[in-house]
């Protein structure tokens, strides 16, 4: 898994272009145009960091590459973000992302199959093997709720 690279903002004011400059104050970095500040958003705000850098990008008020210089980071993270904004605007930046989940391999007569050798008191790799299927596909679908498995009982709890 690739590591976040955070951009670096620089402390006092640092120019991005002859219209835009940064300025770090405490733990909040403002956007300044001329004299006034446009935006600002806290050091650790990632996605307003991303949404307002791409804006400015989209709008034509800065280069990709002065971005890259002024925050150090990478071009294709860049280059990535703004895609994001033209698609789907600042609400991109902030609505949560889908989550991808693979297909799953216990569907109709493969699910009713587990749950039957399950409910014979079978344990989950003696499943697992006869169904062909992996026992961390079992052991997801117990913990999801589409399977149950047999309490497994203490002989010696018994005595």
């Amino acid at each position: 898994m690739p590591q976040l690279q955070l951009p670096i903002f620089p402390a006092g004011i640092t120019e991005i272009n002859s219209q835009i400059a940064v300025e770090k104050k405490a733990s909040t970095v403002y956007y300044i145009y001329g004299h006034l500040p446009v935006f600002h958003h806290r050091e650790d705000d990632v996605d307003g960091f991303r949404m307002f850098t791409s804006q400015m990008i989209v709008n034509g008020t800065v280069k990709p590459k002065e971005i890259v210089q002024a925050f150090g980071v990478p071009m294709i993270t860049v280059k990535r973000y703004v895609k994001v904004f033209r698609e789907r605007g600042a609400q991109g930046f902030y609505v949560a992302k889908p989550r991808h989940s693979s297909a799953s391999v216990l569907k109709g007569e493969v699910l009713e199959r587990a749950q039957q050798l399950l409910e014979e008191g079978r344990s989950v790799p003696e499943v697992a093997r006869e169904l062909e299927i992996l026992a961390n596909t079992l052991h997801k679908a117990i913990r999801a709720g589409r399977l149950s498995q047999q309490k497994k009982t203490n002989p010696r709890a018994a005595r």
